[in-house]
């Protein structure tokens, strides 16, 4: 087994799926507060499956569909909604009193840092894949799709 194979099944085989279940936890806590969330949290846990399988198999759609999602929530959750910075005040006060108030919000957090995690390793798998006419084509793609599925799960799933 050479080198670069050897360095893409750690980034496939370990890393990206432990960044996906680290937000699938998060997922799985923030559904279990908020039953509303329920729907929405498992058809975005099927998301993360795929990415999971594909990278698995060493495809560039599934690297560059989890490196979009990742990049895609984060940011949202960042910039836009401040979710992560209000998890992290729940996260603080949790250990100031002991006492959780919202435990999906502080879940968004650990989401994120699975995110993290995600993104560095669909990326780096990617870089690490060989040269191709259309490797990064593939990785776009699968971050064009993720993102549709996205939409498309939030627009008829998300609770009113």
């Amino acid at each position: 087994m050479n080198t670069h194979s050897i360095q893409t099944t750690s980034l496939a085989r370990i890393w990206i799926p432990l960044g996906a279940a680290v937000f699938l936890l998060a997922l799985a806590v923030s559904a279990w507060a908020v039953p509303a969330l329920r729907p929405l949290h498992v058809l975005q846990g099927l998301l993360y499956a795929a990415v999971v399988i594909l990278a698995f198999r060493g495809s560039t759609w599934g690297l560059g569909a989890g490196f979009t999602v990742a990049v895609a929530w984060n940011s949202l959750n960042l910039f836009v909604t401040h979710l992560m910075q209000a998890g992290m005040v729940e996260m603080w006060s949790f250990l100031h009193t002991g006492h959780v108030q919202r435990p999906d919000t502080m879940m968004v957090p650990v989401g994120g840092v699975g995110h993290f995690v995600l993104l560095g390793a669909c990326l780096a798998a990617a870089v690490q894949q060989p040269a191709g006419r259309s490797k990064w084509w593939k990785f776009a793609g699968g971050g064009a799709l993720s993102i549709a599925y996205m939409a498309l799960i939030i627009a008829l799933a998300l609770p009113s």
